[in-house]
């Protein structure tokens, strides 16, 4: 089941936006280094934040005084995935790239900022993944009628397509908009798609490097909804007038067993750490975590492929509104519906892991890629169960630092909140970076932070919302940007005004069409404002795809065209965000 809401709250406050060409917002200076001496006062409410930059040595992977080298080859900047024809089943085809929009409500534009401009980092966001395992008993197709991505026609090509955005990224020279080098990548939840083991294997194996087998359940076939002979799913190898060929969907012979075929990853070439989301830690991204008939029906033998209506209804209802977080009225619908389930191959490699074993997992050897280990956690992780870390982000020194929170409510809920002692370590942790900028990156949105649900872990741990989470971040005067993902949408929102605040950078997910991820660099432009650059990027996989070409990069272009028909679609177009959302440039005064 799928527990994201795409929000539908207008935009925010009337934005001033300038429209620059697809070179225009490149830096000119290299360099970066803070005057941070010794003895600064710690930060206080409102706290004055990072002093001034003194230096402008070499930035990293620069010659000293040569200047950056932006490029923008790879990211919608030059081209993006565009829809040709109109009505019915359409095919992509190479469009027009999107401009790069200044949004100046935080700051002034100044007009010398560009030659001016010293880089200080550089890094790309993943967000949304989900690497689904669409076998496991645990998906809940059936609640496609009351919402379109309780099911995709594309979720099968999880893998290959994720491998895909992995390559784009490997593929980048420099940063689009200051020529900095990328220092690291960060995932901002929702990794894996039902707190399952197979699925979290796969999301580290194609983050590290490796070679993945996309199936579960018999090693030798596929076993799932798409081979059932019920009409609500597509049925890419049968005749069968299901639902999506109605709608114009093709045939597409071999598709089954291409979907379950061994693929590679060359692992991102950057060091990348990894932040948690609902759907990584609760079994379908909303139910309390260590239920044991979760468990038991992943990995058991039986799979419910169809519900109907009288029963649905209700449960997904209950599901939306938040009054079963322990999935009590789900396990006695698993319990009562028994009669009309099909008989699978159990697979124990689907069971649900706790926050221990995830961490855990990012500690092996084998998925250590090009690092950090454990990519954020540590041992002591491990031992706590406590998902929040601070770090040096990328490679552009001490000066930025990333704070990686975890917002999801272990008692249950897709919507978020924070407990206290986290929040109480974050404003410790903001005040001991006080003279470095911060970026804080967490799943969920500050408007989607609105579940306070106790955490049945940690009965006196109080839960606060994204309003109070923010509050403290706004009063730190250090905190440049709050990065999430949870919606699946594009939207970027400024928080405060030009005296002071924050950009929250919302991005899309890579499973719903646009399928986008996000470079952002941040620089200083010498004259009392900052620039955060956000560009986007997407997968690597060509824009047409042909239903006869069923290899890896033939797998993640169809991964693509698939997203874009899918019946859910047309409602939520508004996914790729305004041009004030997608490629910018944020002012900020300091």
């Amino acid at each position: 089941m799928h527990c994201e809401r795409t929000s539908t709250m207008p935009p925010g406050p009337r934005r001033r936006a300038v429209l620059l060409g697809a070179a225009g917002a490149a830096g000119a200076a290299a360099g970066l280094g803070l005057a941070l001496g010794p003895g600064q006062p710690r930060a206080t409410a409102r706290s004055a934040g990072p002093p001034a930059l003194a230096s402008r040595g070499g930035a990293r992977g620069l010659a000293p005084g040569a200047p950056p080298a932006p490029s923008s080859a790879g990211t919608t900047i030059r081209t993006t995935a565009t829809a040709a024809g109109s009505g019915g089943y359409r095919h992509l085809t190479e469009g027009a790239g999107w401009p790069r929009v200044v949004r100046a409500e935080l700051g002034a534009a100044g007009a010398r900022r560009a030659e001016r401009r010293t880089p200080l980092a550089a890094f790309v966001q993943l967000t949304d993944l989900h690497i689904v395992d669409v076998q496991t008993p645990l998906r809940s197709e059936y609640f496609r009628e009351h919402e379109g991505d309780g099911w995709r026609p594309q979720e099968a090509l999880s893998v290959p397509g994720a491998i895909a955005l992995i390559e784009r990224v490997n593929s980048l020279t420099a940063g689009p908009a200051t020529g900095l080098a990328l220092g690291c990548a960060v995932t901002t939840g929702d990794n894996t798609d039902n707190n399952n083991g197979l699925e979290l294997e796969w999301y580290l194996t194609a983050m590290s490097g490796g070679r993945i087998v996309p199936n579960s359940g018999d090693p030798g076939s596929y076993e799932g909804v798409q081979n059932s002979g019920v009409d609500r799913y597509w049925h890419p190898e049968s005749r069968l007038r299901d639902a999506d060929k109605a709608l114009g969907f093709p045939r597409v012979d071999g598709f089954l067993e291409a979907a379950i075929r061994e693929v590679t990853s060359p692992g991102l070439h950057l060091p990348w750490y990894s932040t948690v989301g609902n759907h990584d830690l609760l079994p379908g991204g909303c139910y309390a975590a260590r239920q044991p008939y979760f468990a038991e029906y992943a990995t058991g033998d039986r799979k419910l492929m169809t519900l109907p209506e009288s029963i649905a209804g209700p449960l997904f209802d209950a599901l939306r509104a938040g009054t079963d977080p322990r999935g009590e009225a789900f396990a006695e619908m698993l319990r009562t519906q028994r009669h009309l389930m099909r008989t699978v191959t159990a697979d124990e490699r689907r069971a649900p892991f706790t926050s221990q074993e995830y961490v855990a997992a990012h500690l092996q050897e084998r998925f250590t890629g090009a690092g950090p280990v454990g990519h954020g956690y540590t041992e002591a992780h491990r031992a706590s169960g406590e998902l929040y870390y601070d770090f040096a982000l990328g490679e552009a020194g001490p000066g930025v630092v990333g704070i990686s929170l975890d917002t999801t409510d272990h008692g249950g809920d897709y919507r978020g909140s924070l407990g206290t002692a986290q929040l109480r370590w974050l404003e410790r942790k903001l005040a001991e970076h006080a003279h470095s900028y911060v970026v804080v990156f967490s799943h969920h949105t500050s408007k989607s932070m609105n579940n306070t649900t106790p955490d049945p872990f940690r009965p006196d741990d109080k839960r606060h919302t994204g309003g109070e989470l923010l509050g403290l971040l706004l009063a730190h005067r250090n905190v440049v940007a709050w990065v999430n993902g949870h919606s699946h949408r594009n939207e970027i929102t400024p928080h405060g005004d030009a005296g002071g605040g924050l950009w929250e950078i919302t991005t899309a997910s890579h499973v719903d069409f646009p399928q986008l991820a996000r470079v952002v660099e941040l620089a200083d432009n010498g004259d009392g404002t900052l620039s955060l650059f956000t560009t986007l990027i997407e997968s690597a996989a060509p824009y047409r795809a042909d239903g006869g070409e069923l290899g890896q990069a033939g797998l993640a272009s169809l991964y693509r065209e698939l997203a874009l028909n899918a019946p859910h679609s047309p409602r939520r177009r508004a996914l790729s965000g305004l041009e004030t959302d997608r490629n910018t440039e944020l002012l900020q005064a300091r």
